[in-house]
Formats: structure tokens, sequence, C-alpha cells
């Protein structure tokens, strides 16, 4: 029972995040593509956690920088996973507005954090869980704002770096939240917190208004 609660309520934070995210979109996308996104989203998951596995190596070091490489390289490996899982979509016709950057993105970013909900629940247990499966889904669709609204940038503007920034900027915004994170309960360090995630909730605010306003000028208001 405390498996299926964990499941269930996961879900319904899942959906509740993608559904506030996604209704922004003056174009809604179709739900095959959502759910195929989100669906490598959670793949994406899985091979950040392959390769994560491997860092525990890093925690033995004597060195002092080394749980800061682990912050570090962790941040690259999630968002560069969700940022590949992010990308499979655009090709596709249906992507084919600036706002769609973001809404695959986010969409991603939820199918990632909706496995990672699961299998912390199922290792620890759904008391453990509690405020991991809440805070989760809206952190990783945070740290994705910026890619995907790098990836909805490609409308009018080319070249690699473009994409890159966005992606250094998602890994860049993880690094910092985790270190903090870990760093105790300390208030100067929860100021911080705090900031951070503030930070994040104005840029994809911008983000998400900037491609609104392009929606609305091409369909004339």
């Amino acid at each position: 029972m405390p498996t299926l609660a964990a499941l269930l309520v996961s879900v319904l934070i899942t959906l509740g995040w993608l559904w506030f995210f996604v209704r922004r979109d003056r174009h809604p996308e179709p739900p095959r593509l959502l759910a195929r996104t989100f669906a490598w989203g959670c793949f994406a998951w899985l091979v950040a956690a392959s390769f994560g596995a491997s860092l525990g190596r890093l925690l033995d070091s004597p060195l002092p920088l080394a749980l800061l490489a682990v912050a570090l390289l962790t941040a690259v490996i999630e968002e560069g996973s969700k940022f590949l899982a992010a990308s499979t979509v655009v090709d596709d016709a249906a992507f084919d507005e600036p706002m769609d950057g973001l809404v695959y993105a986010v969409t991603a970013a939820l199918g990632f954090a909706f496995v990672e909900n699961v299998t912390y629940a199922l290792e620890y247990g759904l008391n453990a869980a509690a405020w991991h499966i809440l805070l989760t889904p809206l952190a990783h669709a945070l740290f994705s704002a910026p890619q995907g609204y790098a990836l909805g940038g490609r409308h009018w503007r080319t070249g690699r770096w473009w994409a890159a920034r966005g992606l250094l900027l998602s890994a860049t915004l993880h690094f910092v939240f985790n270190s903090l994170l870990g760093g105790g309960g300390s208030w100067p360090v929860l100021l911080a917190l705090a900031a951070v995630v503030a930070l994040m909730m104005v840029l994809a605010g911008r983000y998400y208004l900037r491609y609104e306003a392009h929606a609305r000028e091409k369909s004339g208001g």
C-alpha cells in the first residue's frame, strides 16, 4: 500500500505541474508527442542514474572538493540527459513555435522527476520521500526552463552555442541548488537557497511571457 500511495501521489503531482506549464501554450501540442517526450524523460533518468552510480567513488576520495565535483557532474549529467530527451521532438512538424521548446523541455523534466520520485519512495519509504515528491517535479521543471528557452530560440537563432548556453545555465542552476541543499540548515544557506529558487522562477516566468508575446504576435493577438 505505501508503494501504491507513493506512485499515486507522484502521478497526481506530476500531472498537476504538467498541466500548469502546458496550459500556457496558445497552440496545444499533440498528446502523443507530450507522452513520448515524457517517456523519454523517464528514460533519461535511467541513463543519468547509470552514469551517476559511477560517481560514488568520488565520495570516498580524500580530496576536499570531491563533494562539489560530484554535485557538478551530477548536474551536468542530469541536465544533459533531460536536454537530449526534449530534443527528440525538435524535428517534428508539430514543433513549430518558440513556446514549444519550453513545453517539451518541461515535459521531459517532469518525466525525469517522476521516475526519480518513484525510485526514491521505493528506497526510503513514502514518509521519507514526502518532501522529495512535492518539490522535485517543480525543481526539475525550473532547472530545464533555460534549455527549453534555448530550444525554442532555434526558430530565430542558429548555431550550437545558442543551445549550449541554455544547457549551461540549466546545469549551473542545478549545481548551485544541489550544493546549497546539501550545505546544512543554517539561515544563510536557506536564504541563499530561497534566492536561487526565486531566480529560477523569475527566469521561467520571463521565458514564458516572451514566448507568449511571440505567439500572440504570430496569431494576430
